[in-house]
């Protein structure tokens, strides 16, 4: 059994029932992701991708959150690993119009950096690894911003909630003195409203936009 997080306090399937449950917003962010890019005549074939891959981490997620298995967490890290590659791949090509050797430049960069920070994984409760991910979206959000993208600060909104969610994942052990249930549900519900917010930016500012409608 892997013990991360101050709900778990014994092996059973319900073991953390609030962490568990909370996943739920990954499948929202999912449904809510599908309905958005439906409306706006975007469903291509990579923003269907990028929706299975919300689902991927929401179903990564429960199980590592019932099962507390090492493949479990495996089945947990690895979804929340290649959508943030591929979503830099999306953005980089419809969204900048970067050329296909400069969009594999900055994948290999994340991916690089990704591996680098896994070996620090014991530094602040594991939310290290994610700190390539929200420089990769801090980055995405300046030129979002600076280009005058449709809603244009969606992106840099989407970092501070991502600050506020590592905050959240942070201080989960430390809390559970005062508060049993620890604060890493809220992970879970932040990250599904973030997920969605860049799902909404990619989506308006997809250059495929509209091509499934006019073919209607």
């Amino acid at each position: 059994m892997i013990d991360l997080y101050c709900e778990r306090v014994g092996s059973g399937l319900w073991a953390e029932p609030i962490n568990a449950l909370s996943n739920i917003s990954f499948f929202l962010a999912a449904w809510a992701s599908w309905y958005f890019a439906h409306r706006m005549g975007s469903l291509s074939l990579a923003i269907r991708l990028l929706i299975s891959l919300l689902i991927a981490i929401g179903i990564g997620s429960s199980l590592f959150h019932t099962l507390a298995t090492p493949f479990a967490k495996l089945l947990d890290s690895i979804p929340i690993a290649v959508f943030q590659i591929a979503y830099l791949w999306v953005y980089s090509r419809q969204v900048i119009k970067l050329k296909s050797m400069w969009a594999v430049f900055l994948v290999v960069l994340l991916l690089i950096s990704i591996i680098v920070t896994l070996q620090f994984k014991q530094i602040l409760n594991g939310s290290i690894v994610y700190a390539p991910g929200i420089l990769t979206l801090l980055g995405l959000g300046l030129y979002h911003w600076q280009q005058k993208k449709r809603d244009r600060f969606l992106l840099l909104a989407a970092t501070g909630i991502f600050l506020l969610a590592l905050f959240f994942r942070t201080i989960d052990l430390a809390i559970c003195p005062y508060w049993k249930v620890g604060t890493h549900f809220l992970w879970h519900l932040l990250n599904g409203v973030l997920l969605f917010f860049i799902m909404k930016s990619l989506i308006q500012n997809y250059s495929g936009s509209f091509q499934i409608k006019c073919r209607q």
